[in-house]
């Protein structure tokens, strides 16, 4: 049978498109979304993550019915042993994990991560591998996506977004660049923009997904 998987998405309403981990059309068969109440963008997205209020993610974990239950954020990458703890399934806080295989392969001037926000994304996010922090690359505050997220807007233009994203990549890639790792999980839509321009392979939440849990992902994104 055709594993289900599980979001736990944070209190938003900016439009989830396909390929976004909160977008149905992201998998194979309909995920079970269970929306955190109060979970703002605001509050997750922090560089103290250990001051994030975890325990409406531990009362959601409870409600998993999937076969792998994934987070909609990739800045609770802090809480991935905790929360895992709590559950007899696969789960995933954050393409941030992948960090553990990634490093074993690529030095950090190899390997890019894109994330929402640089300023807010720091050692404590990246579970031990401290060296990645001159790797990551933010969306910058006037980019739309990231206007969209923050501002949780209604509307978003995603060929703009798409542009901007591969051409801020593209700007910031260097000869040593082998691997890209999108941290925010509404990043995995650009995926496609981002491979024309780079050449370069792509880990998101999708990829890490699938990985972990073959056949859960819509072919297209998996």
């Amino acid at each position: 049978m055709t594993p289900r998987v599980t979001v736990l998405q944070l209190d938003t309403d900016f439009p989830r498109i396909a390929g976004d981990v909160g977008a149905p059309q992201s998998y194979a068969r309909p995920p079970q979304i269970i929306r955190i109440a109060g979970a703002s963008v605001g509050q997750i997205v922090t560089d103290r993550p250990q001051d994030i209020d975890i325990e409406p993610f531990k009362e959601a974990l409870k409600q998993a019915e999937g076969d792998i239950i994934v987070t909609s954020c990739g800045f609770l990458s802090y809480w991935q042993d905790h929360l895992a703890a709590l559950t007899g399934r696969p789960f995933i806080a954050s393409t941030l994990t992948a960090l553990d295989s990634l490093a074993a392969r690529h030095t950090p001037d190899a390997l890019m991560i894109l994330t929402f926000n640089a300023d807010a994304l720091g050692a404590a996010h990246l579970r031990g591998h401290t060296g990645y922090a001159s790797s990551i690359l933010g969306l910058a505050p006037q980019m739309h996506l990231r206007k969209v997220i923050t501002r949780n807007l209604e509307v978003l233009d995603s060929p703009l977004a798409g542009e901007q994203i591969a051409t801020l990549v593209s700007t910031h890639q260097t000869t040593a660049h082998r691997h890209i790792l999108l941290e925010c999980t509404n990043l995995p839509p650009y995926r496609a923009a981002i491979q024309a321009v780079t050449g370069l392979p792509v880990t998101d939440i999708l990829t890490c997904i699938e990985a972990t849990c073959p056949g859960a992902i819509a072919k297209q994104f998996s």
